[in-house]
């Protein structure tokens, strides 16, 4: 059972890099590995290691450490990845047709049911069997099809609209691709992807090492 307190967002979003080196490890028929050598190979330290997981029970045993199995299902477990999540995909541009088209999604367990645009030379065409239909159509479907995942790909200009209809439908969390901060109830969780501010990060970062030289 785990620990039912707040748990900060960086020790959340850390998560996912422990499941990636975890899956690594059971790949390479690693079984078991310390909180230092997990550390070593991640570059955190061995303390921010066990503090990351103690959030969440702990999982180790001392003197020997973690079980790879037995952490890559808590972690599982606790990104949600133990269920099968429905989504649609709204803005079917480059963007959400590259996201139609990324299998990674359905190795997690999320689910692509749905693609919605509004531009007629899209509407009726197909990406990976799923038939793009027109936006009008999103908030019955989301309603028929219980869907949990809503991401959004469409100008920032009408993305609160579109979020709108994601909600009245019954949408439970939005992925926003979009540049607007939109506006939801408290019960739909909302992620947020600015690329351009990624990208900004990066040329951050080659501005530091170009002013070192």
């Amino acid at each position: 059972m785990f620990k039912k307190k707040n748990i900060s967002l960086a020790v959340i979003r850390r998560l996912p890099r422990y499941l990636r080196y975890v899956e690594d490890l059971l790949n390479h028929d690693i079984t078991r590995i310390s909180s230092s050598e997990l550390s070593q190979r991640m570059g955190y330290t061995a303390s921010q290691v066990r503090q990351d997981f103690n959030n969440f029970g702990g999982f180790g045993q001392q003197g020997y450490g973690y079980s790879t199995q037995v952490l890559y299902e808590n972690l599982v477990k606790i990104l949600g990845l133990d269920k099968n999540f429905k989504m649609v995909i709204v803005g079917v541009g480059n963007l959400g047709q590259a996201l139609a088209n990324y299998a990674n999604f359905y190795k997690k367990g999320f689910r692509l049911v749905g693609l919605f645009d509004v531009d007629p030379q899209k509407v009726g065409k197909s990406i990976r069997n799923i038939k793009i239909q027109h936006v009008d159509e999103l908030k019955d479907f989301i309603k028929k099809n219980d869907v949990d995942i809503g991401v959004l790909c469409v100008p920032s200009e009408v993305a609160q609209e579109v979020a709108n209809l994601m909600v009245e439908g019954g949408i439970k969390g939005i992925w926003n691709f979009t540049t607007k901060e939109i506006e939801v109830k408290d019960d739909v969780v909302v992620e947020n992807v600015h690329l351009i501010d990624s990208l900004m990060v990066l040329s951050y970062k080659l501005n530091e090492k170009l002013l070192e030289k």
